[in-house]
């Protein structure tokens, strides 16, 4: 097998795939099946300070190439998730914590909390679509994302990771507020801003009405926005979106991500997905001569 090995800032991966954030990490059961099944490592649900019931349903539908969602953060928040980290973490798994919250001091208040359970890094969720109050509100502002993450670096020793919004005119300039904040690296896209109208009740599908969505049919959105991005900052990327066999990782490889996180395709092909991306990933490099994964990253930037 080539060499897949890759780095986030101090964090050492054996391979490049990554169990997404909102897709089977609500317990520690679910996320060391990730693990079993192949992904490097595993982030969790995203995690607030308070107990959140999230928005009331339909709350998830499927579309055409992909799915909606308007879960609305529903946690159980730290203070009991504290417990499904530290399984994991005993285990030996790889955790990178999301959070969210209202206030850069509560970023910073969740990320030590993570940090203490044992997560090896924190995925500050700065751009959640369907959130009043949390997320892409707080995360289209380049000062506020600058902010939090100033506020999360000096609180912790683990990497931070800001999470960007797709739904904005200028992701790069986000990603470099980050990285002036400190971030070891960043993770593009978060969900894009959609909708379903059921047209024989002529009304919105989802309870919520507006949603995010999900799957193969964002995965040029996310390319791009990686690929932007790759040429605005110096640290670490992480490519997130509609990334459904190892081909698509390689694609974001090349646009200039270190890594990817995958979510959707579980949903698709179960947990044994990770595996079999990273297999597919070894094939292509094989077959083009690639010996490592990081000879890849970024390639298509330096193509002429």
């Amino acid at each position: 097998m080539a060499d897949l090995t890759t780095r986030l800032g101090k964090l050492k991966l054996a391979n490049p795939v990554i169990l997404a954030s909102g897709i089977c990490d609500v317990t520690a059961d679910m996320m060391l099946a990730a693990i079993a099944g192949g992904a490097a490592a595993v982030v969790t649900k995203s995690v607030g300070l308070e107990p959140r019931e999230g928005h009331k349903g339909p709350s998830v539908v499927e579309t055409e190439c992909g799915l909606l969602n308007a879960m609305g953060l529903p946690n159980p928040g730290m203070e009991l998730f504290h417990h499904e980290i530290s399984k994991v973490a005993d285990e030996g798994g790889i955790v990178i914590a999301s959070v969210f919250g209202k206030t850069p001091q509560e970023f910073a208040r969740l990320a030590k909390m993570a940090e203490s359970a044992g997560a090896k890094a924190v995925e500050l969720n700065l751009s959640c679509p369907h959130a009043k109050g949390y997320g892409a509100e707080l995360g289209t502002d380049p000062e506020m994302v600058l902010t939090v993450t100033r506020v999360v670096k000096r609180a912790v020793k683990v990497p931070v990771m800001p999470k960007l919004t797709p739904n904005t005119s200028n992701i790069a300039e986000l990603a470099v507020a980050a990285e002036k904040g400190g971030a070891d690296a960043v993770v593009a896209i978060n969900t894009l801003k959609g909708m379903k109208i059921d047209i024989d009740l002529a009304r919105p599908v989802l309870g919520n009405k507006i949603g995010g969505y999900s799957g193969p049919g964002i995965k040029p959105v996310g390319v791009r926005c990686v690929y932007e991005i790759a040429g605005a900052v110096k640290i670490p990327l992480v490519g997130v979106g509609g990334i459904e066999n190892g081909w698509d990782a390689v694609e974001y490889a090349m646009a200039g991500a270190s890594a990817v996180q995958v979510g959707s395709a579980v949903w698709r092909r179960g947990m044994g997905v990770f595996g079999e991306i990273t297999g597919e990933m070894d094939a292509f490099m094989k077959s083009r001569g690639h010996k490592s994964f990081g000879s890849m990253v970024g390639l298509a930037r330096r193509a002429r």
